[in-house]
């Protein structure tokens, strides 16, 4: 099992300083990652299926904010948790993530992505609401293509984009592509999981045995889209007092992942819950390596 840390500017506020020592302690106790979520744009009465959003609350862009964490951190990966893709061009996205990727020497690699669920944001962004499926399915494809693509260019021509002969530098650290995570909790992002993603992050408030039919889902997807279904990871939000014994019995759900919040109200309690966490999981120290293979298993 692996344990990463979210970050919400919707709680902690926007403070530069507390971002920069909350990402550095989590770096220091040893947890993987670090997910910040995405909102371009709220207004009064936005609602996404479990209450009203406060139109003032502050959503960093999820990728400057990225940038920033990195260059103030040495070892901890970069997630999304999820990034609106059907409101970001493509083009413009694979250039952000590869340059975010290179700058961190190859740590932007827990990037998630989903649909978003506010009619006014895609509105507002000239996105017919109806369409961010699939325009979200093409937009994988752009990525990948573009990350993929060598100094002869390449050429598409889809439902919502379309170039030719074009060419995207500076590719990712290593010149690997990036891996790309679909999150929610639809039937529907299961399957896109399954066929476009390398991992699937549920989301939703669902029972152990919804959660247990929509990854089934995904690995069914995989297998039809002619992809490994095993080498689909698995993660899940968790809690700061979650037990040992129930992160195993989500292991054996085949969970690879958790992503974890801490809820103190104040900078020092956030700290003092990450630092209990990691004693309890016996996360390694920092310097014990660097990314996802020096972390114990559970």
């Amino acid at each position: 099992m692996r344990f990463a840390v979210s970050y919400s500017t919707a709680f902690n506020g926007t403070d530069p300083d507390r971002l920069v020592d909350f990402a550095r302690h989590a770096e220091s106790c040893g947890f993987e990652g670090l997910y910040v979520q995405d909102h371009i744009a709220l207004y009064p009465g936005a609602d996404y299926g479990a209450g009203e959003l406060p139109p003032t609350l502050p959503y960093f862009d999820p990728l400057d904010c990225l940038s920033f964490v990195a260059a103030a951190t040495q070892r901890i990966l970069l997630g999304t948790g999820v990034l609106l893709l059907p409101y970001r061009h493509p083009v413009v996205l694979a250039k952000r993530l590869a340059t975010i990727d290179v700058l961190s020497r190859g740590r932007m690699r827990l990037l998630t992505v989903g649909l978003g669920s506010l009619p006014g944001e895609a509105k507002a962004l000239g996105v017919d609401y109806r369409t961010r499926g699939r325009r979200a399915d093409e937009a994988i494809d752009v990525l990948r293509l573009l990350w993929s693509g060598g100094a002869e260019g390449v050429s598409h021509r889809g439902e919502f984009f379309g170039f030719d002969d074009l060419c995207s530098y500076p590719k990712p650290h290593g010149g690997s592509e990036l891996p790309i995570h679909v999150g929610g909790s639809s039937a529907a992002a299961a399957r896109r999981a399954g066929r476009r993603g390398n991992g699937y992050f549920a989301g939703g408030m669902l029972t152990e045995a919804e959660r247990d039919r929509q990854f089934a889902l995904a690995r069914d997807a995989a297998v039809e889209a002619g992809r490994d279904p095993a080498a689909l990871e698995y993660t899940r939000w968790g809690s700061a007092d979650i037990s040992v014994d129930r992160a195993g019995q989500l292991g054996e759900h085949s969970v690879h992942r958790l992503v974890v919040g801490f809820a103190g109200a104040e900078p020092a309690q956030q700290h003092d819950q990450m630092s209990e966490f990691a004693e309890r999981f016996a996360l390694a120290p920092a310097g014990a390596g660097r990314g996802t293979d020096r972390l114990p298993a559970v």
